[in-house]
């Protein structure tokens, strides 16, 4: 049974780390505001774009001339995966579920004799996948300095991407982040950006109204690599979103774990304090009947 002193060192220790659990959940709130505007924000620019991207899309992938980028390399053998997680930890399962999610496509692609390389963007989730995957990890960005996501983080990514596509080191390209729904919600997602996938939004039954100067190919072949970093970056703000939001939601569950810890600790403390004293009254009592 632990003594006084230690349990009283115990009470002070989860104290000071409920203060510590409160301040990062205020931070986290104060954060999540302002990336949760900026994801919000950006999703009808990048819906818009990917429209008009799939209108294009539609009318030139059946053309010859269709730049590699939509049409591919004509072969699906060796997949990029690419693992956009966040730079720090105590955010719940927010890394977990994004690396869970890359290891089945991984498994899966590896089942199928596909050729699995990974780079990763965030150093959590190059920590996890450094257990069993180190072997497919061909590369690494770190965003621990950006104190602020911006587009020049997203085109940097999407410039390597592309240079590795453009060397033929893979034909498929995938990214995987957390989309953010709530505080308490991150949906894990797998979306394809080589060869350029985009969602049927009616945009190619309207775009037959259009004529486009110069051809559709020569338009998709300057945006198709803008709409790479467009992804990329959308991307980069929901995991950001998200982070904040499973951070809150983290701390906040362990500052109501610690007040039920520091509760209990103080029952117990006040028993055995109340023990101490009733053993030290029977002895005095004792003593004085014996006299």
């Amino acid at each position: 049974m632990p003594s006084l002193k230690d349990l009283k060192n115990r009470i002070s220790s989860v104290k000071s780390t409920r203060k510590i659990t409160k301040a990062m959940q205020m931070v986290a709130a104060a954060k999540l505001r302002r990336a949760q505007e900026a994801a919000e924000m950006s999703r009808p620019y990048t819906e818009r774009f990917n429209a008009v991207l799939g209108g294009l899309a539609a009318a030139a992938k059946d053309s010859p001339s269709a730049p590699r980028l939509l049409a591919g390399t004509g072969s699906d053998k060796v997949h990029l995966l690419v693992v956009m997680t966040a730079e720090r930890g105590l955010c719940g399962g927010f890394n977990s579920s994004i690396v869970k999610l890359a290891r089945t496509r991984a498994d899966l692609l590896l089942a199928q004799g596909k050729t699995v390389k990974i780079l990763t963007v965030g150093k959590k989730g190059r920590e996890q996948l450094r257990r069993g995957y180190a072997e497919y990890l061909i590369g690494h960005v770190d965003l621990s300095a950006a104190k602020n996501i911006g587009y020049d983080n997203a085109h940097e990514i999407a410039k390597g991407i592309l240079s590795r596509f453009d060397a033929g080191e893979f034909d498929v390209a995938t990214i995987f982040f957390n989309r953010f729904q709530s505080v308490i919600s991150q949906v894990p997602t797998a979306q394809q950006i080589i060869p350029a996938s985009f969602e049927d939004t009616g945009a190619s039954e309207g775009s037959t109204l259009y004529d486009y100067e110069p051809s559709e190919e020569a338009i998709l072949a300057d945006l198709l690599p803008r709409g790479a970093a467009t992804q990329i970056f959308a991307a980069l703000l929901e995991n950001a979103a998200s982070e904040q939001g499973a951070r809150m939601s983290a701390m906040d569950n362990a500052t109501r774990n610690a007040g039920e810890m520091i509760e209990k600790l103080t029952i117990e403390y006040n028993r055995s304090r109340q023990a101490v004293i009733t053993n030290e009254l029977i002895e005095i009592i004792s003593g004085a009947e014996a006299l």
